[in-house]
């Protein structure tokens, strides 16, 4: 076997990479029986692939110094369809195998099984779409919650400002939603929710349960 990168990100700066790159390395021992790996990791809040991870990583993938890239789901490599395809088309160029772990796909750069590939674009419709649900409910939800008394009488949501009457992302909205949504898994308590967020353990509850909207849960 040649050589294996693998490549996770996370979309805020407070989320964690270690389930990921766990999950990639046990993948790596069990189906290559191969602990070395390179990783390529990146940490932000944008949508598009321009990460210095990612690049770099690409950027070997194009210099023929790879021969299998491995990634935890489909959302981690690309968050459209469009940005799939190219990616996709990109490592069959330089022969290069595309593994993802969540899914079990496993993406030949001389593969002709037409049923990996429908599969392949078809969980990036599923990514995109899930994306578009999420910003499409929370706009939703803000726009509903706007009109209640207690938004305009009472403090802003955590995570959100007021600005001319109207609630609005604050600095921290990112990393709010990235902290509830591990609670919303069974991924972190609402105690320790509270402690990283500097807040009540009533405020996280309050946020789960009673304004999931608000942060696409």
């Amino acid at each position: 076997m040649g050589r294996i990168a693998a490549y996770a990100r996370v979309s805020t700066t407070d989320q964690n990479l270690d389930r990921q790159l766990e999950a990639i390395d046990d993948y790596a021992r069990r189906t290559f029986d191969e602990a070395d790996v390179d990783y390529y990791t990146d940490k932000s809040t944008g949508t598009d692939t321009s990460r210095s991870g990612y690049r770099e990583l690409m950027q070997a993938v194009e210099g023929d110094e790879v021969d299998v890239v491995i990634a935890h789901q489909v959302s981690r490599v690309a968050r459209s369809i469009a940005d799939l395809e190219t990616t996709a088309e990109r490592f069959r160029e330089h022969d290069t195998a595309l593994h993802i772990v969540r899914e079990g796909l496993q993406i030949e750069p001389e593969g002709t099984d037409p049923y990996q590939r429908a599969l392949f674009q078809l969980l990036g419709v599923f990514a995109e779409l899930e994306a578009e649900i999420k910003r499409s409910n929370i706009r939703e939800g803000l726009a509903a919650r706007q009109s209640a008394d207690e938004y305009h009488h009472g403090p802003a949501p955590m995570g959100f400002e007021k600005r001319d009457g109207q609630l609005v992302e604050g600095d921290d909205y990112h990393r709010v939603c990235a902290v509830l949504e591990d609670v919303a898994r069974g991924e972190k308590s609402k105690r320790q929710a509270a402690r990283d967020l500097d807040v009540s353990r009533r405020t996280v509850q309050r946020a789960v349960e009673e304004r999931a909207d608000l942060y696409g849960l």
